[in-house]
């Protein structure tokens, strides 16, 4: 059973000991359900890692790592030290036998820190970095084993006998970028070039249903309003997936009341999506859960307002640390036979972090008007 502490539930995730271990237990970014393993993401790495429940249930572990640069060929590639530049994975979800994964998109201006002198904060401030590898939204085929579910760059269909899944993604070339359709866009192409901190494009939500793809934004918010884009595929051309025409482009644009606050996750919900809200800004809260409710029965673009997008519940952030960045649907740990949701956190707390290789994520019960 997860381990209790100021009033919440939690469970502790643990990493094994490596050289990257600590950048994961620091920065993780997005998390995922698979029964009973979960699939995690970290916005400072080009990894996606996989840890299991235990069989006592009293935290995840046995953690595998996955090179998404082994599935697929990242368009930024290694510098002369070897470092490939990261994806800054901020979603991922399952669906049709494939992880789906997104990149940031983001532009970054550099942190100015305590110690740097006037000149040396102003020349960061005044620089801004674009990172090819931040624009890939990419699925990679997921094959079950008995070790668990593991990633693969081709696998069978087990829908479709005779069928194959492969890895591909949007982004890989300029061309196929998300921003590129975007540029000349009368809400969002302002925002292109604009850091994410800035309340610049920032992708941090996820979430695939059907063959509906939403893009939840932490930027930019818009006079209070935050978007959500929707997309369609239209197949691949080898490892390049390719966009469809939906209604008059290539994309759906959904404006979302959620008190001036940004996406920072989503989650499918029968026919709902669950989003995590939070500043777009570098602020620490407030941090809540809203229900959009028929969100993918949408048949065009909508602003969701009223009792259509409902906030279910506040999630806990901390000053300076405990930053809410994932959220996933669990099996109730109590044995109620519902369902609870996980969250996980940046810039954790130091009570988060018993151990070096460890972080600690909270379980909350879902209000009964989530459902």
């Amino acid at each position: 059973m997860p381990v209790k502490g100021s009033g919440v539930d939690t469970i502790p995730i643990r990493f094994v000991d490596g050289h990257m271990v600590l950048d994961i237990a620091e920065s993780l970014s997005t998390v995922r359900c698979d029964g009973s393993h979960l699939w995690l993401g970290g916005d400072e790495t080009v990894t996606i890692e996989r840890v299991t429940r235990s069989a006592d249930g009293d935290c995840y572990g046995g953690h595998v790592s996955f090179q998404v640069g082994d599935f697929l060929a990242l368009p930024e590639p290694a510098d002369a030290d070897g470092v490939v530049p990261e994806i800054d994975i901020e979603g991922l979800d399952l669906a049709g036998g494939y992880l789906w994964f997104t990149g940031s998109h983001a532009r970054t201006r550099k942190r100015v820190r305590p110690d740097h002198a006037t000149e040396a904060a102003l020349t960061r401030l005044a620089k801004v970095s674009n990172n090819a590898n931040r624009h890939i939204i990419g699925r990679i085929p997921v094959v079950e084993t008995p070790d668990g579910p593991v990633l693969a760059a081709s696998a069978p269909d087990p829908a479709n006998p005779g069928r194959k899944l492969s890895a591909a993604a949007l982004g890989l070339r300029k061309s196929t970028r998300l921003t590129r359709a975007l540029r000349d866009d009368p809400h969002l192409g302002p925002f292109l070039t604009i850091p994410s901190k800035d309340n610049g494009l920032d992708i941090e939500g996820l979430a695939v249903v059907g063959e509906r793809i939403y893009l939840g934004l932490r930027g930019p918010v818009l006079r209070g309003w935050a978007v959500v884009i929707e997309l369609r595929l239209a197949g691949s051309d080898g490892p390049d997936l390719l966009l469809a025409p939906l209604d008059d482009g290539p994309y759906r644009k959904h404006f979302l009341d959620l008190g001036g606050l940004g996406v920072r996750d989503m989650i499918p919900y029968g026919d709902d999506l669950l989003v995590l809200a939070g500043p777009t800004m570098d602020l620490d809260g407030p941090v809540r859960i809203h229900a959009w409710r028929g969100a993918v029965r949408a048949e065009t673009s909508v602003v969701v307002r009223g009792t259509v997008i409902e906030k279910i519940m506040d999630v806990p952030y901390g000053d300076g640390v405990d930053h809410a960045e994932g959220i996933t649907l669990i099996p109730d740990p109590g044995g109620s036979g519902g369902q609870a949701l996980l969250v996980v956190y940046d810039s954790p707390a130091p009570h988060r972090r018993r151990h070096r290789h460890e972080i600690i994520a909270d379980v909350l019960p879902l209000p009964p008007a989530a459902g």
